[in-house]
């Protein structure tokens, strides 16, 4: 089996070759634009790597693998939009580049090629695939909404929260786990365990996410430290917070988590000692390794030899090696 980075490799040619110059070039050109400013395309390179392992043909996998990196740019368009970014892996967002309605158009001829997509494949794992798909797009959607309504909530659940991060990251994850193991013709019980393992592992790295937004490294995480803080978002350690802290300290981060200050350091720092005072980093890693386990127990399920698992436990172990 090839490595994750090769996987990645060989499905950017395949998406270099499918990007194409179709007309009208106003609808057409933005797909290309937000399919061609990079990501890490783990998803599809997840598709491919798990047929290949399930002893399937990874070449069979390519069209869904390109309908799950599809989906999931056209749901950043629309993302964008909904949250007014300016920027996208540092370049200008689709809308801003060009305008709204045409932000809003060719995300949805993406969400139609992501279906097309599923053409390629014979009756049975057409309607599998197709199933799968339409189930985890309306888990996203909702997951997003859901995000959307934290910002207005003031009382969220840490159980609501992690059921928001299932949705609107985890599930995506799963959905390219199993599509390889439905292509390689892996029995349902094989799937459902690839799937939960892709479940439980996004849970665990969307907490590490929260994580490295407050304790990263500026250099290596990709993005602002502290911008969830900045942007008052409700994240695992912010919830975990909340419930063990003192009164006075429970009070004082509702505050901060309520105001946008011009002095953000400040609201960071501040934020930060709270955390520390609970040793928030700590219980965010015990429930970090609570969820990698979970995905790691999924896999001695999974009628698969021990080297081909040892294949996914090693990338779990590379997803999951980020610092903070």
């Amino acid at each position: 089996m090839k490595s994750i980075a090769k996987y990645t490799e060989s499905f950017n040619a395949y998406l270099t070759r499918k990007c194409n110059n179709q007309a009208p070039s106003s609808l057409f050109e933005p797909i290309n634009y937000i399919l061609n400013l990079g990501g890490k395309r783990i998803r599809p390179a997840l598709v491919l790597m798990t047929t290949d392992l399930l002893g399937g043909n990874a070449e069979n996998a390519y069209s869904a693998a390109m309908a799950v990196e599809v989906f999931h740019n056209f749901s950043l368009v629309h993302d964008d939009i909904m949250d007014d970014a300016p920027l996208r892996r540092q370049h200008p967002t689709v809308h801003e580049k060009w305008d709204i309605n045409t932000a809003i158009l060719s995300g949805d001829s993406m969400l139609i090629w992501a279906y097309q997509c599923f053409e390629d494949y014979d009756q049975h794992s057409f309607f599998a695939l197709v199933k799968l798909f339409s189930k985890t797009a309306q888990e996203v959607c909702t997951g997003q909404q859901y995000d959307m309504d934290f910002e207005n909530l003031q009382q969220v659940s840490i159980e609501e929260y992690l059921e928001m991060i299932r949705l609107k990251t985890a599930v995506l994850v799963a959905c390219a786990f199993k599509m390889g193991a439905i292509i390689s013709g892996s029995g349902v019980e094989n799937q459902e365990h690839i799937y939960n393992f892709g479940v439980n592992l996004g849970i665990a790295f969307q907490i590490q996410d929260d994580l490295l937004d407050v304790y990263g490294d500026p250099k290596t995480f990709g993005k602002q430290v502290g911008g969830d803080i900045i942007e008052n978002k409700k994240t695992f350690l912010y919830l975990k917070a909340l419930e063990i802290s003192s009164e006075d300290d429970h009070n004082q981060l509702k505050h901060l988590f309520s105001i946008s200050p011009k002095n953000t350091a400040a609201k960071i720092e501040t934020v930060k000692q709270i955390y520390d005072q609970y040793d928030i980093k700590t219980v965010s890693n015990q429930r970090i390794e609570e969820y990698k386990q979970k995905a790691l127990k999924s896999l001695d399920q999974l009628i698969l030899p021990e080297n081909k698992k040892e294949k996914l436990i090693n990338f779990a172990q590379e997803l999951m090696q980020r610092k903070v």
